[in-house]
């Protein structure tokens, strides 16, 4: 009672004149702080951001926020307005108290809070007389207005480029608090609710981690691109490519994780450059189906986050958006940005996963059509190894390539690019070089020959079958690959087949097998993705006819092994590529 009084008292004597002015003058806002200028919040991403120079504190420490500008061209604010917010409930009250570092630029406001003090106040309907009794109390009291206001606004109209005050937990804080700033460039250009730093206070009461918040909020525009910092040791990260970084690589695919101090809730963050979406999945193995699903999809130059549930190779189905808050977004130079929390546990939600077992990551992007999305553009990002979302801080590591896919590759490549080419080279040049040597009753050229086209067969039929054990089946979206792999397939098969029922070398039928086998063999070869260099040879060796039969022997062997040497290389040098993506 006695501090209403003195309060009072006080108040009595800092009764100046009344003179309408509206700097500054936005309690009306303080709920959904949207200024009352009657035009639409810019939808450009805002060229300010918010700061703090603490990531954690107990509810005794005070936290420096900053405001400022952070676009690289010449930018400035004339009006703000900060709150700090129950990050698990961002429609609720503003929380926590302010003190002016800068009272001739910001003033305090009262933002949801019944002090005997705001009620005193709050009875002034003139416009400037509040403003005018809080900077007297200011002069008078500042002990006591400090604790008492919970949001900053400007008090002029002056150009600014950064502001900072200071911030001081209640006496009941929340687990998590969030800043957010609208910020006013000019009359009708202003951004609302930029997304600020989340901020943990230890000490806090515990809520059960199976409290689901139920925001109603829209997603807010975030006012800085992520930052790689803290991968590894703050925070886990997958990255494509591998250490990218997302604040400065406009190709970066960046995901990352944080949970909370308590483990009762975890903060998301994806960036990566899409024409319609980026997202991200929670996976027990590596096909893609019965999977949680997260997505951030560019619609009419704003960026919606929801949740999803894949069931086989199904389009996603939407799941209830009320798990998902704090949920802020940014869209720039073709880069998708979003951030959001979600509890550890929702024991309600069948389809949504507990963030407290292990899972393997996809990472994936596409286009869309009015908030549709349409199938991803490539193979998605897959981590390495599963991965426990509440763990210790890691660096991740991923592939777009599975390993069967990747198999698939290596050995398409050793069967067309080496074993088929040696083969080809050896029957087509080589039948003369050896005339006396044979291996198991035959010529020493055609054993060779036929050990590597037989072996080439199996390698091509394992290696056809591991894309459908893949895909479990038929890929409608593989383009024209599936197609020239069956071609393959067939003319492999067809290769053997006739060399077994061939003719007698002296047969006048031999021709024809003579053409079948070399136009089967080089269409195979040709679709494959192997290089035939015949023309090449056959012309070298046509003059090299002429000469004595020891040179043209010892020659053929350079060339059969500078051949085999050459082709080992090139081979090894793309399977190290294929093992790398």
């Amino acid at each position: 009672m006695w501090r209403s009084y003195f309060l009072l008292a006080v108040l009595s004597g800092c009764v100046n004149p009344v003179s309408g002015y509206s700097n500054g003058k936005v309690s009306v806002a303080c709920g959904d702080m949207v200024p009352q200028h009657g035009y639409e919040p810019s939808p450009e991403p805002p060229p300010f951001s918010i700061t703090v120079d603490k990531s954690t504190v107990s509810s005794e420490d005070n936290i420096t926020v900053s405001l400022q500008v952070a676009s690289s061209k010449p930018m400035f604010f004339r009006g703000f307005l900060i709150e700090a917010r129950d990050a698990g409930k961002l429609n609720s009250p503003a929380v926590g108290f302010f003190i002016l570092t800068d009272p001739l630029e910001s003033q305090l406001l009262l933002c949801g809070h019944t002090q005997v003090w705001g009620s005193l106040l709050d009875t002034t309907t003139v416009e400037g007389a509040q403003e005018d009794r809080l900077s007297c109390l200011w002069k008078k009291t500042p002990h006591l207005l400090e604790s008492q206001g919970s949001a900053v606004s400007h008090r002029r109209s002056t150009k600014k480029t950064h502001l900072q005050a200071v911030w001081k937990p209640p006496k009941y804080p929340p687990q998590r608090v969030q800043f957010l700033v609208t910020v006013v460039h000019e009359y009708k250009v202003y951004w609302v609710r930029i997304a600020g730093p989340v901020v943990s206070l230890s000490g806090a009461t515990a809520v059960p981690s199976t409290a689901v918040p139920a925001p109603t909020s829209s997603p807010s525009a975030l006012s800085t691109p992520f930052s790689s910092a803290g991968c590894g040791h703050n925070k886990s990260c997958l990255r494509d490519p591998p250490d990218c970084q997302p604040e400065s690589d406009h190709h970066c695919f960046f995901l990352s994780f944080t949970p909370d101090l308590q483990g009762s809730s975890v903060m998301f963050e994806l960036s990566g450059p899409a024409e319609g979406y980026v997202s991200f999945a929670l996976s027990l193995d590596k096909w893609m189906g019965n999977d949680d699903v997260y997505l951030c999809v560019s619609d009419g130059g704003r960026v919606t986050i929801s949740a999803a549930h894949i069931t086989g190779r199904t389009h996603p189905e939407q799941e209830i958006q009320d798990d998902l808050w704090s949920r802020a977004w940014r869209l720039a130079d073709g880069v998708i940005q979003c951030r959001f929390h979600r509890n550890t546990v929702l024991p309600q939600l069948e389809n949504r996963f507990s963030l407290n077992q292990s899972y393997f990551l996809f990472l994936a992007h596409g286009r869309s059509h009015q908030g549709s999305i349409h199938k991803h553009d490539q193979q998605p990002l897959i981590s390495t190894n599963q991965k426990l979302i509440t763990g210790h801080p890691e660096d991740l590591f991923g592939s777009r390539s599975p390993l069967l896919i990747k198999f698939h590759g290596v050995l398409m490549l050793t069967v067309w690019m080496w074993t088929v080419s040696t083969a080809v080279l050896i029957a087509r040049h080589y039948k003369h070089l050896w005339p006396d040597t044979t291996l198991l009753g035959q010529r020493l050229w055609f054993q060779l020959h036929r050990i590597m086209m037989v072996l080439a067969v199996l390698l091509t039929a394992v290696a056809f079958s591991l894309p459908f054990i893949y895909r479990r089946g038929w890929s409608k979206r593989a383009g024209s690959h599936p197609y020239v792999g069956c071609t393959v397939m067939a003319l492999a098969v067809i290769q053997p087949i006739m060399a077994v029922l061939r003719s007698a070398p002296e047969s006048p039928r031999r021709i024809i097998f003579n053409w079948m086998h070399f136009a089967a063999g080089t269409a195979g070869h040709i679709l494959a993705g192997g290089s035939d260099s015949e023309d090449k040879e056959n012309i070298l060796f046509a003059q090299l006819e002429t000469q004595q039969h020891e040179r043209i022997s010892k020659f053929k062997k350079m060339v059969l092994v500078v051949f085999i040497v050459g082709n080992t290389g090139f081979l090894a040098a793309f399977i190290k590529a294929i093992a790398s993506v």
